[in-house]
């Protein structure tokens, strides 16, 4: 049996082809959880782990109790963009992880100094995106998402994905 030969100009072709069906049909995946502090190295590690083993594109937390000066904790190798809000009183907190393995660009960064939400305007495989993380307090959470996604209206649009704790019954 002879073994199939490729030239390069159709291994060229391929990996054309194979980028326009990627870029035509990016898949991606968003896990969010409320880890309730990441004080503890050993519950930064339970919650590194779950990461990896899930291997979402982007993975949101809230409640992480981390202070601006904390930010360095939340490491999670494969996952080098890390955008945090944190509060100084180590309350509240949210984070947002875009994996390596995915074509992410940065535009616009918001987000509050008490870490209830973070905003994250960018390009995900060259389409626009935006992300949004909400904590909201325990309480008048209804009237904060609701202020909250006022004030942000000008950024919200048809590619924003908005998750979060919310602190609402359903």
């Amino acid at each position: 049996m002879g073994r199939l030969k490729h030239t390069g100009k159709e291994m060229q072709e391929n990996k054309i082809m194979s980028d326009r069906l990627t870029a035509l049909s990016p898949h991606i995946s968003i896990i969010t959880l409320n880890v309730n502090g990441l004080n503890s190295p050993i519950k930064r590690h339970r919650v590194a782990g779950w990461i990896k083993e899930q291997d979402p594109t982007i993975c949101c937390l809230q409640e992480t109790h981390l202070s601006p000066k904390d930010k360095h904790r939340l490491r999670v190798k494969g996952w080098r963009t890390i955008l945090q809000a944190n509060n100084e009183q180590k309350k509240a907190g949210v984070a947002i992880l875009i994996s390596d393995k995915v074509d992410f660009k940065a535009k616009q960064i918001k987000k509050d100094k008490e870490g209830q939400y973070i905003m994250i305007k960018g390009t995900l495989h060259q389409e626009d995106i935006t992300l949004i993380n909400i904590y909201a307090p325990n309480t008048g959470a209804p009237k904060f998402v609701k202020q909250l996604l006022i004030e942000l209206k000008e950024d919200i649009n048809n590619n924003t994905i908005i998750v979060g704790d919310l602190n609402t019954p359903l």
